[in-house]
């Protein structure tokens, strides 16, 4: 054991570790820097036995004579190139038989011996904190991401330079992105060399000792020789009066898994420190939960189960939503949630996890919450589940109020108390939960419990490897009737298909999703299915609505040309405002007169219960597929009364608003509500209250055209967007409008003309007509 003067005084590490076997001779060599101290105290306390040689006062034969098991190159002030002594030299020639190790100036002269060049950074930094992102490999096993390290420096290791044989194992993050920025760690691609360029020693660092931990479990000179050993050996504490060895250790100091435990134990508490902490503030109080629930204020949910059992694809895909992880590290940090799970939604998922967890995962409730917005108003939308590591009814309640169906129960991480008094209350607010089990064990409780959904981890939560096997190993055990699905490690259709075979009914797919450049063909490829189709690939006729209709025998006109809607304008004042008597006779009219024909095209099976609809696509088809044309109302800035009594009493299929009402008015009215919007308005593109949307450039029937462009640049990232098209439209200018529409990003579904089909003010037949057959050929 180490000496009792030394003392770890950061609030990380408090107790020495057991000396390592594999560590008994370790050379530190000291480039003239105090903090050379910190690192030999850490090394110590770590169980290593530690020799210190100042740069200038060994040479490289004497280091070769101690045979060390480990080479530490400490920090230093200087250049590496310059002021490192016999540093350089020694990493060159130690790499490729024992583990090196780099720290601050250490690493800038890995740098430089490999081929890289080491330069000013722009910032002189002295004791700053910055947050380190890393590939949670080597000496970042196990760490969190964004974990806060102390910088000492001017100088690093340039990306321009970084030689080929090294790899960029940590960073500061730069961008929205979180792109790689300054270098903070490289680490040789076959030989088992490491450096960071903060200091791991340092009191401010977090998990510094882990890091120096992770380094002296190292053995051999080479990555794969270590693997190996990790491998094939278990490294045992010394017992009193036990000699260690001088040669390279040929066991390490615990086992791999033993770590990892303590690394799901990390999660587990900062989460129980984080929701005891949530508790306190107010309107977050479980009592304010419980009010707002008691309210009926939490959204509407679906079945899991049910939904779990309708799929497109032979198996049922649950898709997660997941930015970072403490295995893989960053994924998808700049990732936007709710476009991601709108995705998934239309490429045919079932279910929709959305991992909450802040610190591993970068995740949030608000995640969670967006999400359940982004699918307001889908046909068939997936369950959402919140991933979480849940171990209090709080966190079930949270979910169920921000839009979760389900929520994730680890029978590893619950007595089996707990898990019961769980799953009743999850049950309770009528979400069933999804129960993770990994062991034969586990699948018993999970079964003696009751669960509908079983979810089988094959990342085993000990050791955190992944065994596709275990799914299908647990699937004996499972009662007739219970879903089971895959977890973890599924990234290919090979990963798929055996479980198809064992009758596995989902699987859950996380990384590989997010990785995805095309998610609709990767998951068709994934799951052994044709893509999802989409009206868009039908290629159904433009819809033409004629407006400022005022006679019976023009609307009828108009519909045996083709028109698929006839508006009528309810606001007294305007010039084409109808009377009641008239509209009445309109009304009867459209009522009597079938379309000569239907639009055919868009008549397909898309009506799937297994398949996810965006809601203006569904709202369209609605349109599109009535076998008469439908009357519309415009009304602008009139009271609501007003507009229901005018609704029911001239039988108006639809309603436009055509000013500032409210957005809401769309659920308070009972017909579907076409509403007008500028390029820039806010809510054009909200989802669950307008059927379409109007775009429009100005008040109606002013004959100005809508600048397409600007609203192409606007709007053409919404692909679910649908719009109904007006302003300064007419037979000659329909296609070409059209044509630019679709150029412009812009899905226009319909286009609705007012003064483009009059003559001298009143509606003209023939040019109602031209305008119908140009806009729908």
């Amino acid at each position: 054991m180490p000496g009792p003067d030394l003392t770890d005084h950061s609030p990380y590490h408090p107790s020495p570790s057991s000396r390592l076997t594999n560590a008994s001779n370790v050379i530190l060599i000291d480039n003239y820097d105090s903090f050379t101290w910190n690192v030999y105290q850490y090394l110590v306390l770590e169980g290593a036995k530690v020799t210190v040689y100042r740069n200038d006062q060994v040479t490289l034969a004497e280091l070769i004579k101690e045979k060390p098991t480990q080479l530490v190159v400490s920090p230093g002030p200087g250049h590496p190139d310059t002021d490192a002594g016999v540093s350089c030299e020694a990493i060159r020639y130690f790499s490729g038989k024992i583990p090196v190790l780099g720290v601050c100036m250490g690493e800038q002269c890995i740098f430089s011996v490999f081929g890289g060049h080491v330069d000013v950074t722009g910032d002189i930094l002295h004791g700053k904190t910055s947050p380190l992102r890393h590939d949670s490999r080597g000496v970042y096993i196990g760490l969190p991401q964004d974990l806060p390290v102390t910088r000492y420096h001017s100088l690093a290791g340039t990306h321009a330079t970084l030689p080929d044989c090294l790899e960029v194992s940590s960073w500061i993050a730069t961008g929205p992105d979180g792109g790689k920025g300054i270098i903070m760690g490289v680490r040789h691609k076959t030989l088992l060399v490491e450096g960071v360029q903060f200091h791991p020693e340092s009191i401010l660092t977090a998990d510094g000792r882990t890091m120096l931990r992770n380094f002296l479990k190292m053995q051999g000179g080479t990555w794969a020789e270590n693997e190996d050993h990790q491998k094939a050996t278990e490294q045992k504490p010394l017992t009193k009066g036990q000699e260690m060895p001088k040669a390279n250790g040929t066991s390490h100091e615990k086992t791999r898994n033993e770590d990892k435990v303590s690394i799901l134990d990390r999660i587990y508490k900062h989460r129980r420190h984080a929701v005891t902490a949530q508790k306190l503030l107010p309107s977050q109080r479980p009592q304010d939960f419980q009010a707002v629930y008691d309210l009926d204020l939490s959204p509407a949910q679906i079945s899991f189960p049910e939904r779990l059992r309708l799929s497109p694809f032979p198996l049922s895909l649950m898709a997660e939503i997941k930015r970072a992880s403490p295995s893989k590290g960053a994924i998808a940090m700049n990732m936007c949630a709710p476009a991601q799970a709108r995705r998934y939604a239309l490429a045919g998922a079932s279910v929709i996890s959305v991992l909450t967890e802040p610190e591993w995962f970068k995740g949030s409730i608000e995640d969670l919450r967006s999400v359940r917005q982004a699918l307001e108003g889908l046909t068939n939308r997936p369950a959402i589940l919140r991933k979480e590591f849940i171990f209090d009814e709080y966190q079930i309640l949270e979910a169920r109020l921000t839009g979760a169906d389900t929520v994730l129960l680890i029978v590893k991480m619950l007595d089996q108390s707990s898990l019961k008094r769980l799953y009743q209350y999850s049950q309770s607010l009528g979400m069933e939960p999804l129960v993770e089990v990994n062991t034969s064990d586990e699948m018993e409780i999970a079964i003696e419990l009751g669960a509908q959904v079983i979810g089988v981890n094959n990342r085993n939560l000990t050791s955190f490897e992944v065994d596709l096997d275990t799914t299908s190993r647990l699937m004996g055990k499972v009662p007739t009737g219970t879903i089971v699905c895959a977890l973890s490690g599924i990234s290919g259709p090979d990963d798929v298909k055996a479980y198809q075979e064992n009758g596995v009914s989902g699987v859950l797919v996380g990384e590989a999703l997010m990785r995805a450049e095309n998610i609709t063909s990767f998951v068709s490829s994934l799951l052994g299915g044709s893509n999802i189709s989409t009206a868009d690939s039908l290629q159904a006729t433009t819809m033409v609505k004629i407006c400022g209709t005022r006679t019976p025998d023009a609307a009828k006109a108009a519909i045996d040309a083709g028109a698929d809607m006839i508006g009528i304008i309810l606001v007294e004042g305007r010039k084409r405002c109808v009377s009641l008597d008239a509209g009445i006779a309109i009304s009867r009219v459209v009522r009597a007169t079938k379309k000569p024909q239907r639009d055919t095209r868009s008549l397909v099976k898309y009506h799937d219960e297994c398949i996810s609809g965006d809601f203006f696509e569904h709202t369209a088809r609605l349109i599109r597929e009535s076998d008469r044309a439908l009357l519309v109302g415009v009304f602008q800035h009139q009271p609501l009364s007003y507009i229901l009594a005018q609704q029911r009493l001239l039988h108006l299929d639809m309603v436009q608003l055509h000013g500032s009402e409210p957005l809401e008015w769309a659920s308070l009215i009972p017909v579907p509500v076409i509403r007008r919007f500028g390029v820039m308005d806010a809510g054009l593109s909200k989802r669950g209250y307008h059927c379409l949307p109007l775009l429009d450039s100005a008040k109606g029937g002013s004959g100005e055209i809508t600048k397409l462009a600007s609203a192409g640049n606007t709007l053409k990232y919404d692909a679910g967007l649908r719009l109904l098209l007006a302003g300064g439209l007419h037979a000659e200018n329909v296609k070409d409008v059209l044509q630019e529409a679709k150029t412009s990003g812009l899905n226009v579904v319909a286009v609705d003309v007012s003064s483009g089909v009059e003559k001298e003010g009143i509606q003209d037949i023939e040019k109602i007509r031209q305008f119908i057959h140009h806009a729908k050929s």
